[in-house]
């Protein structure tokens, strides 16, 4: 199986995209700081997912690499939160895409807790 098909990488791609499509109505002003920083942390969800399972021939490899998807995703949730208190984001729309990505982080939880179940071989066999 590719990277491509899994769940949460699909769910991130997607989160990822739709952070694009509402940044672009974020003030000029914003372009190098709130913007651009939750542009990348969004982005970067998927870009460590996807090296996280090119890794997972190494059980620890894949945990690290699924550990920093997962401090993005966390990171994209606080730019989420300044863009909702800058009154760039309506509360709903920052409700929905903050709940997309806790689902995100729950399924990152589970590929970490369960490596075996993604082709992983542990690291003591």
């Amino acid at each position: 199986m590719d990277f491509k098909e899994l769940i949460v990488y699909k769910k991130a791609f997607t989160l990822a995209m739709e952070v694009y499509e509402v940044s672009k109505s974020f003030p000029r002003e914003e372009k190098y700081s709130l913007t651009d920083q939750m542009r990348r942390a969004s982005r970067s969800v998927c870009a460590n997912l996807a090296e996280a399972y090119r890794k997972r021939l190494y059980e620890r490899h894949f945990i690290s690499k699924l550990t920093d998807s997962d401090a993005e995703n966390s990171e994209t949730i606080v730019w989420l939160d300044f863009s909702l208190a800058c009154d760039y984001l309506s509360k709903e729309k920052h409700e929905k895409m903050t709940q997309e990505s806790i689902e995100i982080g729950k399924l990152l939880n589970y590929m970490m807790l369960h490596p075996g179940k993604f082709g992983c071989k542990s690291d003591y066999e």
